[in-house]
């Protein structure tokens, strides 16, 4: 038996009768598109009797969040290469750093060089205390944008590598690093560009790249500018004296500038880096892209022409938006014909997003965030200086380690391992090995079961540990006496503990408190600004604790107790251990401007 209605009718092909039963669905649910004045044509339709048009419609659920469902992998792998060249230009400096200095001065005492080592590496971080915020407005600003501000950055730094690297005086090196921190705005760019490629159900994984990308600089930066460090000297049939390409005298420049090698390796990587996100990245800002459409460029043609070879039927992706798709995009254009008045009536231009006020912004959360964020960037400056310096510090005599054995006091011992550029940057390189074991294997399988707040509570306890027993590698026995460097299976099992302890809390910290600061934003429209604030915070306390912990340690070198320094920075950790349990996961939407709805997750 058959009914014909006109007022109630059902497709009889099931994709317009799906049509129909989205188009109420949508309506159901206040999607925003209006029908009433719109003719609908659906030819010839028959209602099935056992079709209910109140029931409501489900609708599938998205697959789970897993790197293999992790969409926008070309943008995600810029960003992270954004993140990785800048990272290496800060591990390679810190590979060869204190030799620089003391090459500059030969005279000075270590004491003295551990105070200009916390100055130099500083500096950097002392510069982005003023410009992080300007940057973090200018990249929410309509007329620049996010990926502006990343080229700008990417490029200033890599004249900053150069300068350092042809620096002959302390002063010198200081200007160019501070010059660099000035110019460089990446790290709250990539974080919010990131924040925006995907939606907030990858951002565990999405920003798990960042540390990733550090981690792998960790291993490569101190080990290819240990390896390019006083190349006449290291490598005199290449460079040195009636040498391949030194000719009867060798290569001048490189003698007079031995540490001018892996800063020309950072800068070109750096401008590497600049033309990949000219040409392949694809700006975030909103107000940007709702805009205007840029007209492709080479790289795009190209990808394009590939992508049309390889797939032909491929979709060309958009960036994470939360207006609606039209209502009916999906549909057949013979199925849905517009009534004249309403076909003539002209498109509403879209409003301006609504900006929160800078005022508004300091919400308790965002509060409890910056603290975090300050004390964990305060010890981990300190802990890049401090261990740098001490690898390099003479060893203490054998008077004072059998001194040491003698005494109750545990605590009274001086010296370090003197280690050469060479194993300083091997030294380093463990950090990175380690960490990037650590979230390849551990941390995905423990943030799913534990969770993101309790492992970045937990895992904070593991800091003070590390910084407590760091200086009692001085007194693990040696094969080699002093003054030469210290080796041995004892050392290098000590300093693969302390690593291990220092880069496991590391790397659930590091990734989460990126993710806390990022949804402790109260509004979409100041994200970048709160990545800028973060970063100056970050920048702020980056700054004073290596400038502290270098005067801590001078003060225990003279007063023959190394671990001062050390035993300071594990107290401030552990205050850091305490204030994470006031720090909460935001959702990133917390105030409403007029005429806004609650987000779609805390509508659920």
């Amino acid at each position: 038996m058959r009914s014909r209605t006109t007022s109630q009718a059902e497709p009889a092909d099931s994709s317009t009768g799906a049509a129909l039963r989205q188009h109420k669905a949508h309506q159901r649910h206040g999607s925003g598109v209006n029908l009433h004045n719109r003719s609908v044509s659906l030819g010839r339709l028959e209602l099935d009797p056992d079709f209910d048009m109140d029931t409501p419609i489900e609708h599938s659920k998205p697959p789970p969040a897993s790197w293999a469902t992790i969409p926008h992998k070309g943008q995600l792998a810029v960003l992270a290469c954004s993140r990785f060249v800048d990272f290496f230009q800060m591990a390679s400096l810190q590979t060869y750093m204190v030799h620089q200095l003391k090459s500059f001065d030969p005279s000075l005492p270590d004491s003295s060089i551990s105070h200009q080592a916390g100055v130099l590496q500083g500096s950097f971080t002392a510069a982005q205390i003023v410009t992080a915020v300007v940057w973090g407005r200018v990249a929410d600003a309509p007329w620049c944008g996010r990926k502006r501000v990343l080229l700008v950055g990417l490029v200033g730094t890599a004249f900053s590598c150069v300068g350092v690297g042809f620096s002959q005086t302390f002063l010198q090196a200081t200007l160019w690093r501070m010059f660099g921190g000035a110019i460089n705005g990446t790290i709250g760019s990539a974080r919010t560009m990131v924040a925006e490629t995907v939606d907030k159900r990858f951002h565990s994984r999405a920003f798990l790249l960042l540390p990733l990308a550090f981690n792998v600089a960790n291993i490569l930066g101190p080990i290819l500018s240990g390896l390019l460090v006083e190349p006449v000297a290291a490598y005199p049939t290449l460079f040195g004296p009636a040498s391949l390409f030194g000719g009867a005298d060798g290569v001048q420049w490189m003698e007079r500038y031995p540490y001018a090698m892996p800063n020309l390796l950072c800068a070109i990587l750096l401008l590497v880096e600049a033309v990949g996100v000219h040409y392949l990245l694809a700006e975030t800002l909103a107000s940007i892209r709702n805009a205007r459409v840029p007209l492709p460029g080479p790289m795009d043609l190209l990808k394009k022409f590939v992508s049309r070879i390889t797939s032909p039927n491929a979709h060309k992706y958009t960036l994470v938006d939360n207006s609606s798709e039209g209502l009916l995009a999906g549909m057949d254009s013979d199925a849905v014909e517009l009534s004249p008045v309403n076909a003539s009536e002209k498109p509403k231009m879209s409003k301006r997003p609504q900006v929160l006020p800078f005022s508004r912004i300091w919400t308790a959360n965002v509060l409890w965030v910056l603290l975090s964020i300050a004390i964990f960037d305060f010890h981990m400056g300190a802990f890049s200086s401090l261990w740098i310096v001490y690898l390099s510090t003479d060893r203490p005599g054998p008077e004072i380690t059998a001194r040491f054995t003698k005494r109750s006091n545990p605590f009274i011992f001086s010296g370090g391992l003197a280690f050469e550029p060479a194993a300083i940057g091997f030294a380093l390189a463990v950090l990175g090995i380690v960490g990037l074991f650590l979230q390849l294997s551990i941390y995905p399988w423990a943030n799913t079961r534990f969770g993101l707040m309790r492992c970045f509570r937990y895992s904070l306890f593991l800091f003070p540990l590390a910084y407590f027993l760091a200086p009692y590698l001085s007194l693990l026995p040696s094969p080699t006496p002093a003054p030469s460097p210290a080796t041995g299976f004892w050392v290098w099992v000590g300093i693969s503990l302390i690593l291990t302890l220092q880069v496991t809390a590391r790397t659930f910290a590091l990734p989460a408190s990126i993710i806390l600061l990022n949804n402790s934003s109260p509004h979409p429209s100041v994200l970048a600004t709160i990545h800028g604030i973060g970063q100056s915070v970050s920048s702020t306390f980056r700054t004073v604790g290596p400038i502290a912990a270098g005067y801590w340690y001078g003060v225990g070198l003279e007063k023959g107790i190394v671990g001062v320094a050390w035993w300071l920075v594990a107290a401030v950790s552990s205050i850091g251990c305490v204030a994470s349990f006031w720090v909460r996961n935001g959702t990133g939407h917390e105030i409403l401007l007029p005429g806004e709805e609650p987000p779609e997750n805390d509508r659920q």
